[in-house]
């Protein structure tokens, strides 16, 4: 049954319901005054009870009329908690605690794509990558630029193995990542992308929440690193200030640079980077920007960037076009391909766009 035919369903319910609560409040009047008048001229009963009988009646109509109208509500929290049922019973294709699946303690972060080729489950017919092959490693950083739906945060999502690739493997340190035990591998790994998770409790427990035993030291000291210490420190309440729904209490450069505190105090292996200072201002990019740059030290870093300025530093900059690569290097290397490179062409596009 499709949507359509479900809706049709739930308001003939709807209606239904309704008709007959309305017709009986409506309708009982009639047989009480009948049988009651009969009752009168027999002498079996006395005119209170007629009334009597009649208000409890009504009282019982309205009640009954009532519930008849919530029956929509109660057929939209019915289908609700199906809904919630089902995903609370469906078995997951990648079992985070899976023990039988490789588990480290530590990595040395060598990531590598083989021939993967990827589409999103919604979209089959559109395949995002294609025959992707991409080396990062062990303590490099390599930045992924290209122009928009080119698949750089697929990358970053298939290292996360929020999604298995379709075709081909991503492997760490030579493993294939769907061998790995998935809550180990992820230990190993930090991300911090331009939509924050910021949970609605005090500051230090945000940042806590990359590892929930640390210290209150180590929280100022991660704090400290991502530039986040000097703001946090001026609020009244400090690191107990809380952090409101979604963050709400913080400016965008705040929750940003509590995302960074948090990924330093994981101390991963593999630092994760997704368009992490898109949305800022040019003051708030240039302290996260400090932090990231210290955050990155000693660790394979892929970062996804849309300012091409931030990563001209990078060990190895990919550039993507269309779900596959078409340029790799350093950023005086690919600017040397002069015009007919993409990489060119995006720095261009930018500086003109800046001057404007």
């Amino acid at each position: 049954m499709g949507p359509r035919e479900v809706s049709h369903k739930q308001s003939w319910f709807a209606g239904g319901g309704l008709f007959i609560a309305q017709f009986l409040t409506a309708a009982n009047s009639a047989p009480i005054f009948w049988y009651g008048g009969r009752l009168l001229y027999r002498g079996e009963i006395e005119y209170k009870h007629v009334f009597q009988t009649f208000f409890i009646l009504v009282s019982t109509g309205r009640i009954i009329a009532e519930t008849g109208s919530m029956t929509a509500d109660l057929s939209k929290g019915t289908n609700a908690l199906k809904a919630i049922s089902a995903i609370l019973n469906r078995k997951s294709k990648m079992d985070p605690d899976k023990s039988d699946n490789f588990s480290s303690e530590k990595v040395r972060g060598d990531v590598e794509f083989k021939q993967v080729d990827f589409f999103y489950p919604t979209r089959p017919q559109h395949l995002i990558l294609k025959d992707m092959n991409l080396h990062i490693g062990a303590g490099k950083i390599v930045a992924l630029v290209g122009k928009s739906g080119s698949g750089k945060s697929t990358i970053v999502r298939l290292i996360e193995r929020f999604y298995d690739p379709t075709h081909g493997t991503v492997e760490v340190d030579g493993i294939d990542i769907r061998s790995y035990n998935l809550r180990g591998l992820r230990s190993h790994i930090a991300l911090v992308s331009q939509e924050l998770t910021i949970l609605a409790a005090t500051i230090r427990e945000n940042i806590r929440y990359g590892r929930e035993n640390a210290t209150d030291s180590e929280v100022i000291a991660a704090a400290t690193l991502a530039n986040a210490h000097e703001f946090v420190s001026s609020m009244e309440d400090g690191y107990s200030t809380y952090c409101g729904e979604r963050g709400v209490q913080l400016s965008g450069g705040q929750r940003q640079r509590l995302a960074i505190a948090r990924a330093i105090l994981k101390d991963s292996t593999i630092l994760l980077l997704d368009e992490a200072t898109s949305a800022l201002d040019s003051e708030s990019e240039r302290l996260i920007q400090e932090a990231l740059e210290k955050t990155m030290m000693g660790r394979t870093c892929v970062v996804v960037a849309h300012r091409l300025s931030t990563i001209q530093r990078s060990d190895k900059i990919t550039v993507l076009d269309k779900g596959r690569i078409v340029e790799e290097g350093s950023h005086s290397e690919l600017l040397a391909e002069g015009e007919n490179g993409l990489y060119f062409s995006l720095v261009k596009v930018q500086q003109l766009a800046a001057a404007a």
